[in-house]
C-alpha cells in the first residue's frame, strides 16, 4: 500500500511537472515569435546604423531559441521577454543615427566640393606659374597634386555610397577627404575655411 502511495505521489509530481512545462511552452513560443517579428520589422535600418545593438538582441533571441529547443521554456521566456520592447528602442536609436549621419553628409556635401574646387583652381594657377611661392617646393606641390586627384576620386566614391543609402561609409569617406583637403590647402598656403578646421 505504501509503495503504491509513493508511486502515485511520484506520478502526480511528474504529471504536474509536465503540465507546468507545457503551460510555459505556449507563452515562450509566443514571446519568441513576437521578438522575431519585432526585430525583423527593423532589421534593415538597424543593421545599417546600429549593428552592434542589433547583434546583442539577435544573440538574446538565439539564446532563447536554444533554451526552447532544450525544453527549458521558462529560461526561454525569461531571456526573450524584453526583446520586443528593446526593439522599439533599437528602432529609435537607428533613426537617431540615420538623422545624425544625414545631417553630417548634408553639411559636408555642401562644403567639401567648394574646398576641392578651390584646391583645383590653386593647383591650376600654380601649374602655369613659372615659379612656386616661397615655402613650397616642387616635391610638396607634386604631392599636393597627387592628393587632389585622390580626394577627387574619393569624393565620387562617397557620393556613390550616399546614393546607395550607405550614409556611414559616405560620411567616413567625407571626413577623410576633409582632413586631406585641409592638409593640401595648408601645404599650398591657402586659407582653410573655419568650418573645416574642426
Amino acid at each position: 500500500m505504501k509503495k503504491i502511495l509513493t508511486q502515485a505521489v511520484v506520478f502526480i509530481g511528474v504529471l504536474l511537472l509536465v503540465v507546468a512545462c507545457a503551460s510555459d511552452k505556449k507563452p515562450a513560443e509566443q514571446a519568441i515569435k513576437a521578438a522575431e517579428d519585432a526585430l525583423n520589422g527593423i532589421r534593415g535600418e538597424a543593421a545599417k546604423y546600429v549593428p552592434d545593438q542589433l547583434k546583442g538582441l539577435d544573440d538574446t533571441l538565439k539564446a532563447a531559441k536554444d533554451s526552447f529547443a532544450k525544453g527549458d521554456y521558462k529560461a526561454a521566456l525569461s531571456s526573450v521577454k524584453d526583446v520586443a520592447a528593446k526593439a522599439k528602442d533599437l528602432k529609435a536609436a537607428a533613426e537617431a543615427k540615420k538623422a545624425a549621419l544625414t545631417k553630417s553628409w548634408d553639411e559636408m556635401s555642401a562644403g567639401l566640393p567648394k574646398m576641392v574646387e578651390a584646391i583645383k583652381s590653386r593647383v591650376d594657377i600654380l601649374s602655369k606659374s613659372k615659379k612656386l611661392p616661397a615655402g613650397l617646393d616642387r616635391a610638396k606641390f607634386d604631392g599636393a597634386k597627387a592628393s587632389l586627384s585622390e580626394i577627387t576620386e574619393m569624393w565620387t566614391q562617397a557620393g556613390d555610397a550616399s546614393k546607395a543609402g550607405n550614409l556611414a561609409e559616405a560620411v567616413a569617406k567625407a571626413k577623410t577627404i576633409k582632413d586631406k583637403a585641409v592638409e593640401i590647402m595648408t601645404t599650398l598656403g591657402m586659407q582653410v575655411p573655419a568650418g573645416a578646421k574642426s
